[in-house]
């Protein structure tokens, strides 16, 4: 059979294929996220209809005209004035302007004021002057415009934070105290939400985006799951958007539990029932690439894990699709050929409400 079929790694390199292959790759792909995740694989059909994404011959493909869905994003406006090294476009502008941008010329369905430093513990000394930006921007926008941060539990941990590092902690075979910092450091963490948050409500942010859930481990999970609780107790009304760091996560703690849900190990078809119990409007489930694999291989588990996560979600599920995640090749700025190819699977197959 002729390799006529132009595609690209886990990594975005390029390499050209045969739909054969493709189809092959789909079906292992699929197959290790069935087992991975304990979900069923991608039906027949399934497999046929992502092997003509991936074979189409345009460089880019689109949606389904009556499929488009809306997008949600985290710190989106720091692409306009960030250098390429952060995948932005080095554009000398202020969070006004790239807001405005956003919204006006890049269609954008909402956005959210951050700072560079993006995880709430920073956010926590300069929140008079986020509050401030934030009152200004906000009386220009037309779109939802929230606030957004990381939990990021790990500058909780010693040197950044003062709690001891469970990783050191760990290699002491001090297990227990291990476990205490991280206890500890969750409890400190959700504080900080309720404190950040809260204060932004107040100063009208129409909601707030937890991102990047996870990224420490399970305790990083409880703790976020703490704090976006008491928020939506504080206000009953508020949009709140929770992003996870990964496919599963990672148990570092081990034998934490949210309200007698175990945490460790847990993939997105279990995490998104844990947010929507502590209020979150909508949840962002994150699949890893494999950069050693092919696209085709990382999507089709993208597609697998997605597409069992909506079917037991309650809630709007905005799949996250970056440098990395969803099916997307790992780099700065994401090739639009397997971007867009990415897109339409996981909007046509796995029935997502928003990216």
């Amino acid at each position: 059979m002729v390799n006529d079929v132009l595609s690209r790694m886990g990594d975005s390199a390029r390499y050209y294929t045969n739909r054969q292959q493709i189809i092959d790759d789909i079906e292992v792909g699929t197959a290790d996220a069935a087992d991975a995740a304990g979900i069923p694989v991608m039906t027949a059909d399934e497999i046929e209809a992502l092997a003509d994404i991936m074979c189409a011959k345009d460089r880019t493909v689109g949606i389904t005209p009556g499929r488009e869905v809306v997008f949600t994003e985290d710190a989106c406006i720091e692409c306009m004035y960030t250098d390429n090294g952060n995948c932005g476009n080095g554009v000398d502008m202020g969070r006004l302007e790239a807001s405005l941008i956003m919204e006006r010329s890049m269609a954008m369905d909402s956005l959210e004021l951050a700072i560079n430093d993006y995880s709430v513990k920073a956010v926590k000394p300069l929140l008079a002057n986020e509050i401030q930006a934030l009152e200004e921007i906000n009386m220009l926008m037309t779109v939802p415009y929230f606030y957004g941060s990381m939990t990021n539990l790990g500058i909780y941990y010693a040197p950044d934070g003062p709690h001891g590092n469970p990783a050191d902690l760990m290699r002491e075979f001090k297990v227990d105290e291990a476990r205490e910092a991280a206890e500890n450091a969750a409890i400190q963490m959700a504080d900080d939400i309720v404190y950040v948050s809260t204060a932004l409500m107040k100063a009208g942010a129409e909601g707030y985006n937890f991102d990047t859930i996870g990224s420490a481990g399970d305790a990083d999970f409880y703790g976020a799951l703490i704090g976006i609780k008491k928020l939506r107790e504080e206000y009953p009304n508020v949009y709140i958007n929770t992003g996870m760091s990964s496919e599963n996560v990672l148990g570092i703690h081990g034998d934490l539990e949210f309200e007698g849900h175990q945490l460790a190990g847990i993939y997105p078809n279990e995490q998104v029932k844990l947010c929507e119990m502590v209020g979150a409007n909508s949840f962002g489930c994150v699949i890893n690439t494999n950069t050693s694999k092919s696209s085709a291989w990382n999507i089709a588990r993208a597609v697998t894990i997605t597409k069992d996560c909506v079917k037991h979600a309650n809630i709007p599920v905005h799949v996250n699709q970056g440098m990395g995640v969803g099916g997307v090749p790992m780099c700065e700025c994401p090739p639009i050929d397997i971007l867009s190819r990415a897109n339409k699977a996981l909007v046509e197959l796995a029935n997502v409400d928003g990216i």
